[in-house]
């Protein structure tokens, strides 16, 4: 044991890796619905490793968080943008208003228990499931005027009262939005009903409904039939196949027709199809199999649907964005392209429904012929081909000019004011994260990578924390109390309760959008998955991606203050 002491001491990477590994591994495990979750875990798998008192580096620390936050501002940029632009302007001033109720509601708490600046920023961490604020609230404090032993004090108490109040920070708030919430706007039941009315609001076309968009995950087929039935004993033109399905709420197309002379590989619309003729169609399946019995059986013809279909992610930019789904589809060159997806920068997933807008730098995923999707891209934006390669140079010069304007201090009094290099390296992600929605070939990051630098990033440094604060942590829980559990339940709680109320009485939010909106504000996905859940739609994530780049950038920034409103 001594020599695996010794070790570690000496390897400090070490024991960081086993942290961090032991903490991912513990945060997987749930019973039921409860689960600690992997910042947690992480954070006290360290400080577990940390009672062998092992000396680590400060600079690695920063190094971690730097990425991390750089990250977050990265994902968050492009909504960040576009909501500020009147995209969404409504959504942006909720945000505000509910990151304002969580730092008022959270300094009340603490001014009530006599809290200092440590103890106060840990909980409003916690209680409000933002886990940069451990970092945001260090970097801060090392920038006061304080005597190194209170400041190693005041920092070793951040981690220990984010891991008395993160818990119910996480379950707590998704069991108030996902059960509370409905009930407070008229119950679950009529919620659901409100749900479903709205999806079949957002998926009227302005000339029919098209089933082809209700969900975005069924798969597009390409079949081949025969043209047998007597709808064909006129020979009919490509046009009036299509138009059949159009005007059943189909949205097919024909690909190809083999007839006596060969096969004709791009059929216009004035093309013919005779009785025996073959011709293979493309759409959702479910409606090419629908309607076979009016064209006729199904055939396997390998020669004929032997061809190269195209799947690829578009990066929306200016030109299409602000379109809804339904007027993108209806453009020229949008025939024979069929939209799978939509996915917001974070990685949510919005609905696709006729009346769902776009925003820039959402990522379409379009399946079509490999000619009618290179028609299509340069009408909508930027194709985003599949790489391993990040762009490095872009990324470390984006950290150097943030954390270089975050070290900036401005002096109010005798209190050194400043966004710290963290805070500085979140302005620069939401910047050039914004920019690269400008010039998509710039500043490349694929979604592994982004999330291995937002991941690894926050728990490397989460367990150097915790890892630190070993010694110090059982005292440290001594010393905040078990009240702190109690203030953190009414920091999470209050300031949800009063958004719920706020986003229905105020704002006029649709229930859905209102529930989306309150968990995009504080920035808990959990909480997300727990109303989806609960009203089985996927309409709630068209409230929570605006108000989640807001929050998350609000909530981080709003550490600072949280030290500063103690001094």
């Amino acid at each position: 044991m001594d020599w695996i002491i010794d070790t570690f001491r000496t390897y400090p990477s070490i024991p960081i890796f086993l942290t961090v590994g032991l903490g991912f591994l513990i945060g997987k495990l749930h019973y039921k619905t409860l689960s600690l979750g992997t910042v947690t875990s992480v954070l006290l798998v360290g400080v577990l490793v940390g009672q062998m008192n092992i000396p680590i580096g400060a600079p690695l620390k920063s190094l971690f968080f730097l990425l991390f936050l750089f990250a977050i501002g990265y994902k968050c940029g492009p909504q960040f943008a576009s909501a500020l632009k009147g995209q969404g302007i409504k959504q942006v001033i909720f945000a505000c208003v509910v990151c304002v109720l969580c730092l008022a509601v959270t300094w009340g708490c603490a001014k009530i228990m006599n809290y200092n600046a440590a103890i106060a920023t840990g909980l409003f961490s916690g209680a409000q499931t933002i886990s940069a604020v451990i970092g945001i609230g260090t970097d801060t404090i090392g920038t006061l005027g304080l005597d190194e032993a209170t400041k190693k004090a005041w920092i070793d108490l951040i981690p220990v009262c984010y891991a008395v109040t993160y818990v119910f920070g996480t379950i707590g708030s998704a069991w108030i939005l996902g059960n509370i919430g409905p009930a407070m706007l008229g119950g679950l039941k009529k919620v659901r009903e409100r749900t479903k009315e709205l999806e079949k609001e957002l998926n009227q076309s302005d000339e029919s409904a098209d089933p082809a968009f209700i969900n975005a995950n069924n798969p597009i087929e390409f079949r081949a039939y025969q043209a047998d039935s007597d709808h064909f004993n006129t020979p009919l033109k490509v046009s009036e196949i299509e138009k059949h399905f159009s005007d059943n709420g189909s949205r097919v197309f024909v690909e190809r027709i083999r007839t006596s002379s060969g096969i004709e590989t791009m059929p216009k619309a004035d093309s013919v199809v005779s009785r025996g003729d073959k011709l293979v169609l493309s759409g959702r399946h479910e409606f090419i199999l629908g309607d076979e019995t009016w064209i006729g059986k199904e055939i396997d013809d390998p020669e004929l649907l032997t061809f190269s279909v195209e799947k690829t992610k578009v990066m929306v930019m200016k030109k299409a964005a602000g379109l809804t789904v339904d007027q993108l589809r209806k453009q020229p060159y949008m025939y024979g392209v069929i939209i799978q997806s939509i996915v917001r920068q974070g990685g949510i997933s919005i609905p696709v429904l006729a009346q769902t807008k776009l925003m820039q730098g959402d990522m379409l995923t379009l399946e079509g012929l490999p000619q009618e999707i290179n028609t299509a891209i340069p009408h909508i934006g930027y194709e985003e081909h599949p790489t391993t390669a990040t762009d490095m140079v872009f990324v470390c010069l984006a950290i150097v000019i943030g954390a270089i304007v975050g070290a900036l201090t401005l002096h109010v009094g005798n209190v050194p004011v400043s966004l710290s290099t963290s805070g500085g390296a979140l302005i620069a992600g939401l910047f050039f994260g914004w920019l690269r929605t400008k010039h998509p070939s710039v500043g490349i990051i694929p979604d592994s990578s982004l999330w291995l630098m937002n991941n690894m990033g926050l728990n490397m440094f989460i367990a150097v924390i915790g890892i630190q604060s070993g010694p110090t942590f059982v005292s440290g829980i001594q010393e905040v109390g078990w009240m702190l559990f109690v203030m953190g339940i009414v920091a999470t709680s209050v300031p949800l309760l009063l958004s719920i109320w706020i986003g229905d009485k105020i704002f006029k939010f649709h229930p859905a959008i209102n529930l989306g909106c309150c968990a995009g504000s504080r920035t808990t996905t959990a909480a997300l998955g727990a109303i989806t859940s609960s009203l089985n739609s996927s309409v709630p994530a068209m409230g929570y991606t605006v108000t989640y780049a807001i929050g998350n950038t609000l909530l981080i920034l709003m550490g600072v203050a949280m030290v500063l409103l103690f001094i």
